[in-house]
């Protein structure tokens, strides 16, 4: 039996695919919906009519908008509120779909996107830009630098001793880890206090003050890419979240199969450090949501994480933007909204989640 004859069979997809299909059209939706009323909050009110009148203005010569106030709102949409608005939609999308991936992939949901020290090791590399680089692509170079050597560290780590393959790696992504945040602590201790050391932790709190244009340019492409490539392997994680003994006498290389999709969860995990710091919780409780609404199938799962972590990240940074006369980290927002949600889902966990 193939592969795609084998995940064809999965109870999950025995319903019709109109039903998920649906499904995901309303949570894209939901998405695009939150994604323009967002556009309208801020310290300077912008009605939808606004928008509206000035995406007119942009495709209809002899518009009616006043030529200050459309550009106002080019530098207000254009330049500060839209590319803040896809960062987070792509760092939300990128860190639930790794998150999700590497739940199946792992056969455990209790694991995070940081599993393997790509975190840790994005963070380690955004520290040392910030104290030795003059500009900030060399900051996010840097950044994504950290994040793949962390990961290359634990892979070989894990390939050092025999035994259980998802064990190893998870040793190793806990040794790689722990390393680079020593390697973190000791780029902090010799950052200059009065000025380093404050930029260091302030952007490992989380946040997309700084998002701008170019940034988004730059990693909007990977971070998509990355996406898809780990979306169009879903029916081999269904496989593989049978255990490796199953997806072998399936015919499926397990080893390859899991080098690609570490290989992508690992770039867009980066990325998302690049772009917003340290982010945490998004990859570890958005894949419960989406689990608990379109069920376990990955060919569903990957697409819903992607959407309803875009979608939250949104709604999150509305609250950091608005909650306060001054704007609070991201980070911060997700860990308090992230850590009693996830004490609620303990409980299904030990229920079994598949």
């Amino acid at each position: 039996m193939s592969v795609s004859e084998h995940a064809a069979v999965l109870p999950s997809e025995k319903s019709s695919l109109r039903t998920p299909s649906l499904l995901l059209f309303f949570l894209g939706l939901l998405l695009v919906v939150c994604m323009c009323v967002s556009l309208t909050l801020g310290n300077y009110p912008v009605s939808l009519s606004d928008i509206a009148l000035f995406l007119k203005s942009w495709f209809v010569s002899g518009s009616s908008i006043h030529s200050d106030k459309q550009r106002i709102l080019a530098n207000i949409l254009l330049d500060i509120r839209a590319p803040r608005l896809c960062a987070a939609a792509l760092i939300g999308a990128a860190l639930s779909t790794s998150g999700a991936a590497f739940q199946s992939m792992f056969v455990n949901p209790l694991v995070s996107p940081g599993i393997l020290g790509v975190l840790s090791g994005a963070s380690f590399g955004a520290a040392l830009g910030l104290l030795v680089s003059d500009t900030w692509l060399g900051v996010q170079i840097l950044t994504f630098c950290g994040g793949v050597l962390a990961v290359g560290l634990a892979l070989f780590l894990s390939r050092l001793y025999r035994g259980d393959n998802i064990m190893m790696l998870i040793l190793g992504g806990i040794i790689s880890g722990s390393l680079f945040t020593s390697l973190l602590s000791m780029v902090k201790y010799t950052a200059d206090p009065t000025d380093q050391l404050p930029a260091i932790v302030y952007w490992l709190m989380g946040g997309l003050s700084l998002t701008d244009t170019q940034t988004v340019t730059r990693t909007a492409l990977p971070i998509l890419i990355g996406i898809a490539c780990i979306l169009s392997m879903s029916r081999y994680l269904n496989i593989l979240s049978m255990g490796d003994e199953e997806a072998k006498t399936l015919g499926i290389n397990v080893g390859l199969v899991r080098m690609c999709l570490i290989f992508f969860a690992t770039v867009i995990s980066a990325l998302t450090v690049a772009m917003g710091g340290l982010i945490g919780w998004v990859g570890l409780v958005i894949p419960h949501i989406a689990r608990m609404i379109v069920g376990p199938n990955n060919t569903i799962l990957l697409p819903a994480s992607a959407i309803i972590g875009a979608t939250y990240l949104v709604i999150v940074d509305d609250f950091a933007r608005l909650l306060l006369n001054v704007e609070i980290p991201l980070g911060i927002i997700t860990s308090l909204v992230g850590i009693p949600f996830f004490c609620l889902v303990l409980r299904n966990a030990k229920k079994g989640w598949r």
